[in-house]
Formats: structure tokens, sequence, C-alpha cells
């Protein structure tokens, strides 16, 4: 960790209390307001919420502020793993006594509709003297601070390294605290990032000399991990955009893509865009899959995803095969940018509150 930007920051953190005062002291109350609502849930009164009250204990979230229409992502989430198994499920991520990296990859892997940022803000808040919210913002402020290891891939948020995640936020906290602020528990420490640090990362200009995905490097079931996480962002940037958006869908005779958005278009018919991932291997299931997938005369444009040098490939050899006036590519580090500045942009209007939920 960088002393000299934490110690800055910190600094200029109490400065700011002391010349606006009113701020942070609403700040703490906002605080107070959210551990209080969340740590008023017990294992009991969890598993006996109906789904009205579910709607309001997830909708609550820093983590759906991205969504405009938050009961269609709550609906959808117990849709996909029932209702009683999903409030089990929770129970046993927030109050189970096993290791926490345990409760973690479990939860992870057996719930859908969930990610590390949602399932972080949940455990912070029932205990934020252990627990920090592990989203793209802690990634880029540790990073700032110029703290190794920090995950780029959905892969790489294990429950081993959320341990170390909240370790690093655990020693931010006592160096808040000999600064002199009193109140520096992990909750608070994610206001801090946020105030103080994020705003000098966001400063900080990315090389453009940034690698990309380095597949060479990674594992075949973290290359699988990877293909899915592209997947489910192709879909969540579609469901943001306002696409009825889905991942595995037979489009074709004989052709399962990776992920469509459809546009209705009245009551004529619909407008539909294929996307097919690539992450390593052999090209020729991908190629095929979208050629099919031209055949129906709803799709207008079929996109093939994967990082720059095998789209070079997909291209040279897709020509004669794909109508080429139809076939679009798309780097897939560039799919995880443009999800994470439409979730960024999202947050940022919903706040707003422009439009009633209810509309």
């Amino acid at each position: 960790m960088h002393d000299i930007k934490l110690q800055t920051a910190i600094q200029n953190y109490k400065n700011k209390q002391e010349t606006n005062p009113t701020y942070y002291s609403e700040q703490r109350a906002e605080r107070k307001e959210r551990r209080e609502y969340y740590q008023s849930f017990s294992e009991d009164k969890l598993l006996g919420m109906t789904v009205e009250a579910f709607y309001e204990y997830i909708s609550k979230l820093w983590s759906m502020l991205i969504w405009g229409n938050k009961k269609y992502i709550v609906d959808k989430i117990v849709a996909d793993n029932g209702f009683e198994n999903l409030k089990k499920r929770l129970t046993e991520l927030l109050f189970n006594t096993n290791p926490i990296e345990t409760r973690w990859d479990n939860f992870l892997k057996d719930v859908k509709g969930f990610g590390p940022a949602t399932i972080s803000e949940l455990l912070m808040y029932i205990n934020p003297q252990e627990y920090v919210i592990l989203n793209k913002t802690t990634i880029q402020c540790f990073t700032y601070l110029e703290i190794d290891g920090m995950p780029k891939y959905n892969y790489q948020y294990t429950g081993k390294k959320y341990l170390e995640i909240c370790s690093i936020a655990k020693e931010i906290s006592s160096r808040l605290i000999k600064s002199g602020i009193k109140e520096a528990d992990l909750l608070s420490v994610d206001y801090f990032l946020w105030d103080e640090v994020l705003p000098s990362a966001e400063k900080k200009v990315l090389s453009i000399t940034e690698k990309t995905i380095d597949t060479v490097k990674i594992s075949n079931k973290e290359l699988t991990s990877l293909h899915d996480e592209i997947k489910e962002k192709l879909v969540s940037i579609g469901e943001l955009l306002g696409f009825e958006s889905r991942s595995e869908v037979h489009i074709a005779s004989g052709a399962v893509v990776d992920a469509v958005w459809e546009a209705k278009i009245g009551n004529m018919g619909k407008a539909i865009y294929v996307f097919e991932v690539q992450s390593k291997g052999s090209i020729d299931s991908l190629i095929l899959n979208l050629k099919k997938a031209q055949s129906n005369a709803a799709v207008q444009a079929v996109v093939a995803v994967a990082d720059e040098a095998q789209l070079e490939k997909i291209i040279i050899e897709s020509k004669g095969v794909i109508d080429e006036k139809s076939l679009r590519t798309w780097n897939s580090d560039d799919v995880l940018a443009v999800y994470d500045a439409l979730v960024r942009v999202h947050e940022s209007i919903n706040k707003l509150a422009l439009v009633p939920e209810s509309f």
C-alpha cells in the first residue's frame, strides 16, 4: 500500500469533515440507518420474509441503484432460485459460522442473480467490523493505493480474495482511527473510499499499453468462467439499454447462441441481435452458430465477441460463410468496460429518482 497516498487522503478527509460538519454528520446518520435496518433482520425474520418484504430488503441496496425497474430484477432472482431456497441460502451466507471463504464461494456458485457487490454489501451491514463492500469502486481505489493482486474478472472474486480485501480494509480503518476519526468501521471505510480516494483514482490515466485478456496464461476452468462472465455482461448491457435480453437462446435450427437482445416493434414483430463469445480454441462452432442464426429473418446482426487476435481469425475464416454486412465484432475487454461505464451512468441517473418506480 502506498503510505503517502493513503495518509494524504486521510488528512484531506479529516480537513473536509472539519470544514463541512453538516454533510459528514448526515453521512454518519445514513450509515447508522442502513446498519440498523439490515441488522434488524435476524435469521428467523429473514426466513419468514414475504416476497414484498424481500423486495424492500434488496431494493434498498446500493448495488441495486443501476436498475430503474428493481421489481423486475427482484422477481427474476426469486424465479431463478425459488423463494424458500433463496431465503435459506441468504441466512447461510449471513448467519452461518462456517469460514467466510466457504460461505462466499458456495453462495456465488449456487445462487443466481447475486454478484460480489450485492453479497458483500449485505455482509457489511450485518457485521461492519469484519466485512467491507467488494465492488469495482473498491478495486479501483485499492489499485490507486498501489495494493497488488486486485481482481479484474469475476472468476477472481473468490472467498479467499474477499477475505484478503477485508483485511486491507481493516488496515485502512485502523489508520483512520489513529488519525483521530472515531467512527471508522468498514462501512465508514467504504464512505471514505467513495468520498476521498475514488476522485483521485478516477483521474489516473490508464496506460494505452495495458494488456487485454491474456488467454495463454488462463487455465481452461478460468477461461470457462471468463466466457460466462462476458456472456452475463452482454445480457446485462442489453437489459440496461432496454432490450429484452437473454442467454443460451435457441435462435435457429441447431443453433443455441450465447446471448440475444430483442426489441419488439409494436405488433409487427421484433428485431434480434445475436452474440457469440469466443474465449479460446476452434472458432468453427462460433462461425457455424452465427451462420445458422442469420437464417432467422428477425436477426438484424450477428456479433462475434473475443479478444483482438481471435477477432482477426474470425473475420478471415468467416468470409464467404457469414454475410459480411450483418457480421459485427466486439472486443471482449470493451464489453467489460462498457458494462462498467453503463453501471456508473445508471447509478448516477437513478439517484435522481426521475421516474417513480410504480410508473
